[in-house]
C-alpha cells in the first residue's frame, strides 16, 4: 500500500455520533448551517458515515465524521468484539439516542503508525491493534491503517485520540470547501499529564490543542461556520 510519507502528526478528524445518519444530517445542517457530503460504509465495523471538510489553517487536512451504525451489517470477525469508538457501548448510545448527535473522540493521522504504536505501548498504553480498513468511493478505494482494541474502547473518556495511517489517498482531496473550518480542539481530563505526554511522543502539534486539567472528562471544538462560531461538545 502506498503511504503519504509528506504527510506529518496532525489532527485528522473529529467523530460526532448519531443514533442514524438521517438524524445526523438533520443535526449538521441545524447546527452548522450545512448538508454533510457522502461519506460511505466500513464493512469491517458495520458502520456508515457523512463526512464535511473542515480544513484550516491551524488544522490543514481535516475533515469532521458523523459516523452510525449500519442497519442489518455486523462486524466482521478481524474487527474484534465490538466496533470501534464505543459504539456498542449502550450507555453512551443511549446518551447519544437520548440528547441526540455529539462529539465524542477525535482521529490523529501519523505517516509510521507502527512506531506511533509502539511508543504509545512504551507509556504503557494499549490503544489496541493495527487494523486494515477500507472503504469505497466514488473516486476509487480509500484504505487505511487504524488501531481499534478488541473491546472497541476509546480510552481517556475519548480524549485521547484514535491513530490512523492513510494509503494513497485522503477523505479531504475530494471534499469541497463548506464555509466549516476547525479553529480549536479542547481536551479536559482528569490525566491530562499522561494525555499530553501520548500527543509528544507521536509528534501530534499542540499549537492548536489544549489540554487541560478537570474532574470532568470533556472535548471542545471551536468551529467557524456559516451561523457564525459554533462549539461542539
Amino acid at each position: 500500500m502506498a503511504v503519504m510519507q509528506s504527510a506529518p502528526a496532525q489532527l485528522d478528524h473529529l467523530v460526532v455520533l448519531a443514533a442514524d445518519l438521517a438524524s445526523g444530517v438533520r443535526w449538521c445542517e441545524r447546527t452548522l448551517g450545512v448538508t454533510p457530503d457522502a461519506g460511505g460504509e466500513h464493512p469491517l465495523m458495520g458502520t456508515h458515515n457523512r463526512l464535511i471538510n473542515i480544513s484550516s489553517a491551524a488544522h490543514p487536512r481535516a475533515y469532521l465524521e458523523i459516523i452510525a451504525l449500519h442497519p442489518g451489517v455486523q462486524p466482521t470477525r478481524e474487527a474484534g468484539k465490538k466496533r470501534w469508538f464505543d459504539m456498542d457501548d449502550p450507555r453512551l448510545m443511549q446518551r447519544v439516542a437520548t440528547s441526540g448527535p455529539q462529539l465524542i473522540h477525535w482521529v490523529a493521522s501519523v505517516p509510521d503508525l507502527a512506531a506511533s504504536h509502539a511508543a504509545w505501548q512504551a507509556l504503557d498504553i494499549d490503544r489496541g491493534r493495527m487494523l486494515q480498513a477500507s472503504r469505497p468511493t466514488a473516486q476509487g478505494l480509500l484504505e487505511w491503517q487504524i488501531t481499534v482494541r478488541d473491546d472497541g474502547q476509546r480510552l481517556f473518556d475519548g480524549c485521547l485520540p484514535t491513530l490512523i495511517e492513510w494509503g494513497a489517498a485522503h477523505p479531504c482531496a475530494h471534499l469541497p470547501a463548506r464555509g466549516v473550518q476547525l479553529q480549536h480542539l479542547q481536551i479536559a481530563h482528569a490525566q491530562a499529564a499522561p494525555l499530553q505526554a501520548a500527543l509528544a511522543v507521536a509528534h501530534i502539534p499542540d499549537a492548536h490543542i489544549d489540554v487541560a486539567f478537570s474532574d470532568a472528562p470533556a472535548l471542545r471544538a471551536q468551529l467557524s461556520t456559516p451561523k457564525g462560531m459554533v462549539e461542539l461538545l
